[in-house]
């Protein structure tokens, strides 16, 4: 649910005012199947219980409660229900519900000491990487059966609303979370042993005729060690991901030098010593292009030690593996965020996206509302600030009194780093 500042009631009060110069201007498009599902909200105000159980006839009816309401977070059930008002889910009458994933910036590998934009950029890439390759990919889904959203606070959603998924009972839909995660998944998938004879005569490591499949046979008799070929890196499932993963590994390494490398293989287990000759093995030597050229372990003179093949697939799996919130996905009774809605702990859009337009969205750059004709606030830091990416860039030191867009405002005030210095005084009415 939604992750709030504590706001004292004057403040909540400037802040309720912007939700509703914000709704009274726009028009909320329902999501699909509306009059099945349950709405709920919390309200600006100091107690912030929720408020369930709701559902609305019509698209009017709506968001005739967004402007008279306003409230702080709305969320709409991904669930159907023969009876959405019902007061109990037995009586509710479940029918359905889509599939949602939920990929948040704050459960992600690699987000650690990054700044809250920077952590949505990584969330931007490993969401598309969770609609790519595993939605649209592994599953199959067709693009017209998934939505995209912002969340409009740290991650993203992705609704699944294809008639084969909303029957999915909870845990086949772990199942699916199981897959996307890894679980099971061995970090040899995606290599395959052969021997040196079965390339036959004529045919390189990575050639076209061993990629199709071909393995004709060397000189009868022949015993050649095995050599350990990887997976083509647009195979399917498990192990072209790990084969693409380990490419993007040799190839940040490639350009961070050897001292990269060394670093990040000792973080996977290896001793320094160990690490730092495949470092310079990998990149001085230019191993690690050509595995990537031809798809083998075995270049040159080099065997690959078993050890460190495992700790760098281990790492290629931790690049890959979709990092989504199981709970959210397994939970048929799930409330999730109501697309055209505000997020009640930054102001920002909870905005459906197109999968060309998640490629370019930036979410400080897109999803700050445009309160247009309204003028700038007058704000009194609470905290240190440094929002570079903000429509309009905002830094400044705790106690300073900047003045700011009306958006940045909101976002501030929201988080708790800012307060309006005059909170007391309604905003103008906004241009329709």
């Amino acid at each position: 649910m939604g992750k709030t500042a504590a706001l004292d009631p004057p403040t909540l009060e400037w802040a309720h005012r912007q939700f509703q110069a914000y709704y009274r201007s726009i028009r909320v498009e329902p999501p699909s199947r509306f009059t099945r599902r349950e709405f709920a909200a919390f309200p600006f105000s100091v107690q912030t219980l929720m408020r369930r159980h709701e559902s609305f006839r019509s698209a009017d009816e709506l968001r005739g409660f967004l402007e008279e309401e306003a409230p702080r977070h709305v969320y709409y059930s991904s669930a159907y229900y023969r009876n959405p008002s019902a007061a109990t889910m037995a009586a509710k009458e479940w029918l359905g519900a889509d599939l949602i994933f939920d990929l948040d910036a704050d459960h992600l590998r690699q987000a650690e000491g990054k700044t809250y934009a920077e952590q949505l950029t990584l969330a931007r890439s490993r969401f598309r990487d969770l609609v790519d390759d595993f939605l649209l990919g592994d599953f199959g889904f067709d693009a017209r059966d998934v939505s995209l959203v912002f969340s409009g606070g740290r991650g993203f959603h992705a609704h699944v609303h294809a008639d084969a998924a909303l029957t999915l009972s909870s845990g086949e839909r772990r199942e699916l979370v199981e897959y996307i995660v890894g679980v099971g998944v061995d970090a040899r998938e995606g290599v395959r042993e052969m021997r040196e004879a079965d390339r036959g005569p004529g045919l390189s490591m990575g050639s076209g005729a061993e990629l199709a499949g071909a393995e004709p046979r060397g000189p009868t008799g022949a015993r050649q060690r095995p050599y350990q070929r990887l997976a083509p890196p647009d195979a399917p499932g498990w192990p072209g991901r790990l084969t693409r993963s380990l490419f993007q590994i040799l190839a940040r390494w490639d350009e961070g030098g050897v001292e990269l490398a060394a670093k990040e293989m000792q973080e996977a287990g290896a001793s320094e010593s160990v690490a730092r000759d495949w470092a310079e093995r990998l990149v001085r030597d230019g191993k690690g292009r050509r595995i990537r050229e031809g798809l083998s372990l075995d270049v040159a003179t080099i065997d690959f030690p078993p050890a460190l093949l495992d700790q760098i697939l281990d790492q290629a799996r931790i690049q890959v593996q979709g990092e989504t919130d199981a709970p959210v996905t397994t939970d048929i009774h799930r409330l999730i965020r109501l697309p055209g809605s505000l997020h009640g702990g930054t102001g920002f859009r909870v905005l459906p996206l197109t999968r060309d337009e998640l490629d370019r969205f930036e979410p400080f750059r897109h999803a700050p509302v445009s309160f247009v004709g309204l003028p700038p606030v007058e704000v009194a830091l609470l905290t240190d600030v440094d929002y570079p990416t903000l429509p309009d860039p905002t830094r400044g030191k705790e106690t300073e009194t900047l003045t700011v867009s009306r958006s940045t405002a909101l976002f501030l005030t929201l988080r708790g780093e800012a307060r309006p210095t005059a909170a007391g005084a309604p905003p103008p009415s906004p241009r329709p």
